[in-house]
C-alpha cells in the first residue's frame, strides 16, 4: 500500500485511494471511483471470487472502468490448472454484470515474456477484461 501511494504521489494523483481490506465483508460505496482493478485475483482460498469482484464493479461510476487481469494458464510445466484459471470471456460471464448497465470494451488472452523461478525464460498469458459502465 505504501508504495502505491508513493507511486500515485509522484504522478501527482491526489485522489487515487487505495484499501487494504477483508474482501469477504467488503462493501464499497456505490458509483464512487472511475476505476476499479483486480490483478490476479485467483486464490485456493475459499473466497466467492464472482460475488468480490461484483461488489468492486459496484463502485465504479457511470463512464468509469472495470479491469481484471487473470491467469489464463498455468506457466509451462505447472500443475496450476482450473477451476482458478479462467479466460476472459468467462470471467465476464461469470460475472454477470447488467448489460444495459456495462459494455465489454476488451475480453482477449494476451501472452507477456517471463522469468521463472529457475532463470528460465518462458511466456505467460492473461486474461484482460476491460468493461465500461455506462
Amino acid at each position: 500500500m505504501g508504495r502505491a501511494r508513493a507511486e500515485a504521489d509522484a504522478r501527482g494523483l491526489d485522489g487515487a485511494t487505495f484499501t487494504a481490506t477483508d474482501l469477504s465483508t467488503w462493501l464499497p460505496e456505490p458509483e464512487s471511483v472511475d476505476l476499479v482493478t483486480a490483478s490476479f485475483f485467483q486464490s485456493n482460498v475459499a473466497l466467492d471470487r464472482a460475488a468480490i469482484l461484483r461488489a468492486a464493479a459496484s463502485a465504479v461510476q457511470p463512464g468509469g472502468r472495470l479491469v481484471v487481469i487473470s491467469h489464463a494458464q498455468g506457466p509451462a510445466g505447472s500443475s496450476h490448472r482450473r477451476p482458478n484459471i479462467v479466460t476472459a470471456r468467462e470471467d465476464a460471464a461469470e460475472l454477470d454484470l447488467a448489460s444495459d448497465q456495462w459494455t465489454v470494451v476488451t475480453a482477449d488472452e494476451r501472452s507477456r515474456p517471463a522469468t521463472g523461478h529457475d532463470g528460465q525464460s518462458s511466456e505467460l498469458v492473461d486474461a484482460v477484461l476491460v468493461m465500461l459502465r455506462r
